[in-house]
């Protein structure tokens, strides 16, 4: 093989060498050599395994456009080229019975996708469009060898003659054979798929032991056979009057069976190929021999007598399921223990169990003997003393008993191990082995045995002299009175116990005696293990697991029955009774807040009990998991974060993240983490104004789909949710109140780009250097409020104030839903007059003149002064874009679908900047402005909106609102509270009177606040005089200022700006100035 490996290799690189070249003749025999492959993986299917082999033949095409393979093979051509490949099949530890081959078709794949898919890692569908179509097993499969059948490897070489007619095109195979050939080579590969069957031997080993492990095969046959796909087997034990059947061991494994001797016969099974052998050994106890007796001696079988018997099998076991750690639990498990903290398990038992009957075994030898007497006879006749022996022999049986202890049944068990039943317990249960515990040792035999002695034989009973006197004497029977010493001649039966020993100590004792065993001991009373033996801590609560109370628990301990047993006894397993309950019940805590904007709260009346969100702003929620649960043990007031899988906030409005990374639509829920304490969100403009509720929950690790909830903690354990709410307030903004333009002409040059022009320089005055919160805007002094004495930049304009007469241009703008029609802004104006030297300040009452009528207090009944403002207004400057989008609204969401009907957006746009805008809007008079929608534009965000957020809304959500003011050009000034009609009637009243203050400065003074839906009574936000916020302050308004002098001025919020007392418009050359 590996020199056919070398030859291919040569081969095939010159091969493409050659395909380099210009045309050459190649010739060849085959396109692919012998190729020797070892599948890994195959699909079985009982004793049967598959594997599909995929075979191919390559054929190339050189730079001349000749094929080059085995005589010019090519594809489409209905030619064949033949393929070898050598598979190797091995399966260790079984042997191969046969070996079938067979091409794998389309059919085969539909019918048995599994062969293809199971013992391959790449897919069908990769080679279907490239497979041979027209090869023919019968003529295109070469027969082959099958090598090492019987074993457990077989080496199979097939050749296939592959037809070259692809399914539906050859695979091009340039790019991974041969990337650098000049681009005019072509290589193609058509691929026929094998399929092999490989058939499996199986065996069944039957054998038989004695429980020694003597081999009974001379007594009863072993059974090797083969096994045989979904055929029935059952065991019956054979039998044999030697032997008693007692029980069995088997394996699946391929290794003998090990283990205990196991009761009762062998299951039977109907074989499904799941493994290769089945091995089963059968044990039996050999049957006690009846020796016979020696001659002359006649026994009976020992029969019971009496038994002595012992019995501990009730382990009195006890457990306990805890917490962590013993004898120092933080948790009372009855009351409750949350997941992912963990139990222990503690069992108490006895050391081991037993059980044993000692059965005395009794009975008696008859010993048939005789007894030889010699009688001395003596006595005297005439001639002589005579003497004579006479013998006698006296017959007798002789009993004698004996008797010894059998064991009649043993069992001891050592502890095998516990095991414990719970819900909260992983995977519900545990199994607890013994540790540094030692069985007890046991010996055992049933060798007890009764030896009768050979019978004595003749007994020499010894001599008796007797005397007769004058006459022979008679020889006496002494049949009774000898019986003792017959009996006392022959020998007692000699006994052995059974053999117990228990732990080394003897309790039944095997030495041989006479006549009667020992009386057996007993096994020594087992005593309760130490609680380290059954002893199982760590054993955590899983988290999935959801609340659950007084889950009831359960137990058994296994008791493993020892070597030594004799006549029963298998593996007890007994119940544990008393086992305590178990509560799951994981605590978890919300108490959230979130933050109180207090400090840009502009309303006029805030909401008490609610937090108040600041539209524009950042705001933090805070989600405690800390706080006061059930007052348990492990429980009570403390952290719970350890308990929770997620803690969540939702809100009925949309926000962002903190750095407005992530935007969260309204009514998702946002995960927190969860060891995270605060979080920041920022309010987005478009939210609407209102009372709301935010939603919070804390998920505890063990809830359920479906969950319900608690408030502020799950004290009742059906909950697995602590939820809290928090009543919130969204509120808008009033801000950024400049002046943009005042007509008095000494104050052209600042704000128009040069003299004349209507562009606007970009300069204004602002309350301060700070914007709407308090950060430093851009703007430099003297560009801040009130414009007054030195509020002029450029040079020589030091003193120049405001002439009465001029107005002055103002806006400010809005957030939040001031965007109906009935919104609007309430400017209040107020009047203070002050020295030139600002030394004196007072609130000051004017008056003019209208016509004829004089002196017309501002603000009066008689003041019928009207005040306008156009918004399109040539010095306005009011952005395009900013009425175009104004338009836009009002067409969309205030014109009546009547209206709209009546026009198209794009003529409304324009109507209303050309028409609409250029009108006049009252506003008000000189002691009231209200600034309404027709004087309002829409400025909000347009453009990089998050998905869902109605582009319309978010524009109107900040409104620009327009206006102007000015005071009369007479005016005269009065301080507050003169009563000039009295005045008029204790003296003549004219333009030059004494009362009327004719130097200094008027200061108008203004109060700002918003009317939501045209509520006069109880106006929304307040720039100023706001319980929590004063705006004008927070925009860096200053309350003290210097002139161009040096001279102080103490200022108040709203002071917008300083009026000449004795300068007027009238006082310019024209009444009409270019600006």
């Amino acid at each position: 093989m590996k020199k056919a490996q070398c030859i291919l290799a040569v081969l095939l690189v010159g091969v493409l060498l050659l395909l380099q070249l210009p045309p050459f003749s190649f010739l060849t025999n085959k396109a692919v050599a012998d190729t020797e492959i070892t599948p890994l993986s195959y699909f079985a299917d009982k004793n049967d395994r598959y594997f599909v082999g995929m075979m191919y033949f390559d054929m190339w095409k050189n730079t001349a456009g000749k094929w080059v393979t085995d005589g010019g093979k090519e594809p489409y051509k209905n030619m064949q080229g033949e393929a070898t490949f050598t598979y190797k099949f091995s399966f260790p530890g079984r042997k191969i019975k046969a070996v079938t081959a067979s091409l794998y078709t389309k059919n085969d794949n539909e019918n048995h996708p599994e062969y293809f898919r199971e013992s391959r890692s790449d897919n069908y569908e990769q080679y279907a469009y490239s497979m041979s179509k027209g090869t023919d097993y019968d003529k295109d499969v070469r027969p082959f060898q099958k090598q090492g059948l019987g074993t457990d490897t077989t080496i199979i070489p097939i050749t296939v003659n592959i037809r070259l007619n692809p399914e539906v095109r050859a695979e091009n195979i340039k790019e991974e054979s041969c990337p650098n050939c000049a681009k005019e080579v072509e290589a193609w590969r058509i691929y026929q798929p094998i399929l092999f069957k490989i058939e499996l031997d199986s065996s069944l080993i039957v054998k038989h032991f004695t429980t020694d492990k003597k081999s009974l095969n001379n007594v009863f046959t072993p059974i090797e056979d083969e096994l045989e796909p979904d055929q029935s087997y059952d065991f019956t034990p054979p039998t044999d009057p030697r032997y008693e059947y007692v029980g069995y061991k088997k394996s699946t494994t391929g290794k003998p069976p090990i283990g205990d001797i196991l009761p009762g016969n062998v299951p039977g099974f109907t074989y499904n190929g799941s493994f290769k052998q089945f091995t089963a050994y059968l044990y039996y106890k050999e049957l006690e021999t009846i020796e016979q007796p020696p001659t002359g001696v006649a026994c009976t079988r020992p029969t019971p007598s009496g038994s002595q018997s012992d019995k501990y099998l009730d382990p009195m076991a006890s457990g306990v399921i805890k917490a962590d750690q013993r004898g120092a639990s933080r948790f009372d498990v009855a009351k409750g223990i949350p997941t992912s903290e963990s139990l222990y398990g503690n069992v108490l038992a006895r050391n081991y169990l037993f059980q044993n009957t000692f059965q005395q075994m009794k009975g008696e030898c008859t010993y048939n003997v005789k007894l030889k007497r010699t009688y001395d006879l003596e006595w005297e006749d005439i001639n002589d003393t005579r003497h004579m022996k006479v013998v006698e022999y006296y017959k007798y049986e002789i009993v004698k008993p004996y008797s010894y202890w059998a064991i009649d049944n043993l069992e001891v068990y050592g502890i095998k191990n516990a095991q414990l039943r719970n819900y909260a317990l992983p995977g519900g249960s545990i199994t607890i082995p013994p540790r540094n515990y030692t069985p007890p040792s046991v010996e055992s035999a049933t060798n007890g045995k009764y030896y009768p002695a050979p019978s004595p034989g003749i007994i020499d009973g010894g001599s008796l002299y007797i005397y007769g006197g004058k006459s022979m004497p008679k020889v006496p029977n002494e049949q009774r009175s000898l019986e003792p010493v017959a009996q006392k001649a022959t020998p007692d039966v000699e006994v052995e116990n059974d053999t117990v020993k228990f732990n080394g100590q003897t309790i039944m004792d095997h030495q041989r005696v006479k006549e009667k065993g020992p009386t057996p001991g007993k096994i020594p009373e087992p005593v309760k293990i130490g609680p380290d033996t059954l002893y199982s801590p760590g054993h955590v609560i899983e988290k999935h697991k959801t609340n659950k109370p007084d889950t009831p628990s359960s137990g058994d301990i296994t008791y493993t029955i020892l070597k030594g047993n004799i006549n029963g006894g298998a593996d007890k397993i007994l119940p544990i009774q008393g086992i305590n309950t178990v509560t799951v019940h994981t605590p978890v805590v919300n108490l959230s807040s979130v933050s109180d904007d207090a400090a840009h709260n502009q309303k006029t009346q805030p909401t008490k009990g609610r937090s108040a969100l600041i539209l524009e702003r950042p705001f933090c929620v805070t989600i405690s998991t800390a706080g006061p649960h059930l007052n348990i043990p492990g429980y009570g007031d403390r952290e719970y974060a350890k308990y929770v899988r997620t803690k969540q906030v939702r809100f009925p409005f949309d926000v962002y993240d903190k750095g407005k990374t992530q935007f969260y639509p309204h009514g998702t829920w946002i995960d927190i983490p969860v060891r995270q304490l605060d979080t920041d969100f920022y309010l987005p403009v478009w939210v609407d104004e209102g009372n709301y509720t935010v939603e919070f929950r804390t998920i505890a690790e063990n809830a359920p789909d479906g969950f319900t909830e608690q408030r502020h903690a799950n004290t009742d354990i059906a909950h697995h949710v602590a939820n809290d709410v928090v009543e919130i307030e969204v509120i808008g903004r009033m801000y950024d109140f400049h002046i943009t333009d005042i007509a008095d002409y000494h104050w052209e040059r600042v704000f128009r780009q040069r003299k004349g022009s209507p562009v606007h320089s970009g300069l204004s005055y602002w309350t301060g250097l700070g914007n709407i919160d308090g950060l430093p805007r851009g703007n430099q002094e003297p560009f801040t409020l009130p414009v007054r004495p030195g509020s002029h930049p450029h040079g020589g304009y030091q003193n120049v104030a405001i002439k009465t007469g001029y107005h002055f241009k103002f806006d400010l703008k809005t957030k939040g839903n001031m965007f109906s029609a009935k919104d609007g802004i309430r400017i209040t104006p107020s009047f203070y007059w002050v020295s030139k030297d600002g030394r004196q300040r007072e609130e000051v009452e004017l008056y003019t003149h209208a016509g004829s009528r004089k002196f017309i207090r501002l603000g009066s009944a008689e003041d019928r002064e009207k005040r306008y403002v156009i918004l399109n207004e040539r010095l306005r400057n009011v952005p395009t874009e900013e009425m175009q989008d104004t338009a836009a609204y009002q067409y969309k969401h205030e014109l009546s679908e009547a209206q709209r009907s009546q026009s198209t957006l794009e003529r409304y746009v324009s109507l209303y900047a050309q028409r609409i805008t250029r009108s006049k809007t009252w506003i008000g008079r000189y002691d009231w402005l209200v600034l309404p929608a027709a004087v309002r534009t829409l400025i909000g965000p347009k453009t990089d909106l998050p998905d869902g957020v109605d582009v319309d809304r978010a524009n109107a959500s900040i409104q620009r609102w327009y206006g102007e003011y000015s005071l009369p050009a007479d005016v005269y000034v009065v301080p507050k509270g003169t009563d000039l009609r009295e005045e008029s009637r204790r003296r003549e009243l004219n333009e030059h009177a004494s009362i009327f203050k004719k130097t200094g400065y008027i200061i108008v003074n203004f109060n700002l606040e918003s009317l939501r839906q045209g509520d006069t009574e109880r106006p929304h936000l307040q720039y100023i005089n706001g319980p929590l916020l004063n705006q004008w302050q927070l925009e860096g308004y200053r309350r003290e200022v210097k002139d161009p002098y040096g001279q102080p001025f103490h200022l108040q919020d709203g002071d917008a700006v300083f009026y000449h007392a004795d300068q007027s418009s009238r006082d310019d050359f024209s009444s009409f100035v270019p600006h």
